[in-house]
């Protein structure tokens, strides 16, 4: 059974992902695209446009424009003619710097080449050792995870259904589980803090990108809490992950693992007011599995406690397909989906023959797969994701690949368009440079890096990092969420990058 994209539970799950833990409450995106507003009768589209503004040139030599930034610690960069290669501006291009999620473009081309642009992600439920006769199945059900890091509650219902909707009542059998797509890890990059909703565990069986909802309602002073996989239709609870409030300012959270149960304890202080957030699953097939068994008991089947295993593929029953593998990318490039780049690059390396067994390992399997080819030399990265600080690329490295990788005509057209703002921050429409690219963005890291092409200039490939990694070192745990003076200092890191842009648009043409 192919599924539907349901749009706002899917968009509202992304857009909690960049809330991260700025703010407990879920962020929302519209459902659907406001109409656009009908054109005046007889006005020229040429009318409508707006008078491109002029392009912003910095003065003064690149190390001065880096001086005047005021961005502390170190900064690479480096900007290529994207036809001949040749280096139109660089500072410390050869520096080996962090690349925050710069680095999911060289995950993108590696997943392409691996798994190709018609590959999905497939979760199944299979029968195994009997036949399904008068609402009964003569043996096991299994359901066997693809590894699909993009699966909701809402499909996992879907599968429920057409198993309900095929007789199934009863099995006689065991309930399998099968997560043996991938490895089980319980998070991605270690030094993240403990609710970062962003630093999930990976799995062959995800769901709600390993994220559990966490509500509270707050009523004449007390807190009613609740863990739920909710979707946008139904809203299944959950009984492996439970929370419980405790007297005290901090931390906010505690995690606690007990077997396959989960132990949350969040401080009684912190729930002032109703509120949500989704914090992150290490447990991820033990989940996804307490929640299909109740997505199947609400349609009136019972199944047993399950088991997990791998076991041979058997007779499909039901299964639900993932978008194709360039949507995919494209989503995790748009929202920087940590589960999805992971999920990729894994499955990648195992299609490449080797058994990804750590994160660090198939890294290691792309980073040489990268130089070899495209050319990037001394690429060093630990993830597919860019989430652990300890990834380190020169900005040299990046921009060879993002100049090779061009040619081939895949990358430019899935990474997203990067708006050139005024002073104020605002968009510029019909702004004289277009650019497409991935940014990257850890405390007191910031990366920009891609493609820029000046209105009647020649393309530029670019990459820029800054980072400041005794900041970085310096964030207390209490308050690495969100730490003290990190906002002004990202602020200055991404105008120096525009302004960069804009220099090199100039000195291109």
């Amino acid at each position: 059974m192919f599924r539907d994209r349901p749009e706002l539970s899917r968009r509202a799950l992304l857009a909690g992902l960049l809330a991260g833990a700025a703010s407990p409450v879920l962020a929302r995106a519209p459902s659907h695209s406001p109409r656009p507003p009908a054109r005046p009768a007889g006005q020229q589209l040429a009318a409508l446009a707006p008078e491109a503004p002029p392009v912003r040139v910095p003065t003064g030599t690149l190390a001065s424009v880096l001086e005047r930034a005021g961005v502390s610690g170190e900064t690479s960069v480096i900007a290529l003619d994207a036809e001949t290669g040749s280096v139109i501006e660089e500072h410390r291009a050869d520096l080996r710097v962090p690349p925050a999620s710069t680095a999911k473009a060289l995950t993108t081309l590696y997943a392409m080449h691996h798994l190709g642009s018609e590959y999905r992600f497939v979760t199944r439920a299979e029968s195994r050792g009997g036949a399904l006769e008068n609402g009964v199945l003569q043996g096991d059900l299994v359901l066997r995870g693809g590894g699909d890091p993009t699966l909701q509650t809402a499909e996992l219902a879907a599968i429920a259904d057409a198993l309900i909707a095929r007789g199934l009542r009863r099995i006689t059998g065991q309930f399998i589980v099968d997560t043996g797509a991938l490895p089980e890890l319980e998070e991605i990059d270690p030094g993240q803090p403990v609710a970062a909703g962003y630093n999930p565990a990976i799995g062959g069986l995800n769901l709600n990108f390993n994220r559990v909802h966490f509500g509270w309602e707050v009523a004449n002073g007390r807190a009613s809490l609740a863990m739920d996989a909710r979707s946008n239709t139904e809203t299944p609870g959950v009984s492996v992950i439970g929370i419980e409030a405790v007297g005290r300012d901090l931390p906010v959270y505690t995690h606690d693992l007990r077997g396959d149960r989960e132990r949350w304890t969040v401080a009684a202080s912190a729930l002032n007011q109703s509120g949500s957030r989704w914090l992150p699953v290490r447990r991820p097939g033990v989940y996804a599995a307490d929640v299909f068994r109740v997505l199947m008991q609400t349609r009136g089947c019972s199944l047993p406690a399950p088991r997990f295993t791998s076991v041979p593929a058997g007779p499909v029953l039901a299964e639900s397909r993932s978008g194709s593998l360039p949507g995919v990318l494209r989503e995790m490039l748009r929202y920087s989906t940590n589960i999805t780049a992971e999920a990729v690059g894994l499955m990648a390396t195992a299609r490449a023959g080797n058994q990804p067994r750590s994160l660090s390992y198939s890294a290691q399997q792309m980073n040489s797969w990268l130089a070899q080819q495209y050319g990037a030399e001394g690429l060093a990265l630990v993830d597919h994701s860019g989430l652990g600080e300890e990834s380190r690329v020169s900005t040299r490295a990046m921009a060879t690949f993002l100049r090779a990788a061009r040619s081939e005509g895949i990358l430019p057209g899935l990474l997203r368009d990067h708006p050139m703002r005024d002073q104020n921050g605002r968009p510029v429409n019909g702004h004289p440079v277009s650019v497409q690219a991935k940014t990257g963005t850890l405390n007191f890291v910031s990366a920009l890096a891609g493609y820029a092409q000046p209105r009647g200039g020649r393309p530029i490939v670019f990459s820029i990092v800054s980072a400041d990694m005794a900041a970085r070192r310096a964030i207390a745990d209490d308050t690495s969420e969100r730490p003290a003076g990190v906002r002004t200092w990202t602020g200055r890191a991404r105008t120096l990058q525009q302004d960069l842009i804009e220099r090199w648009s100039a000195l291109s043409g």
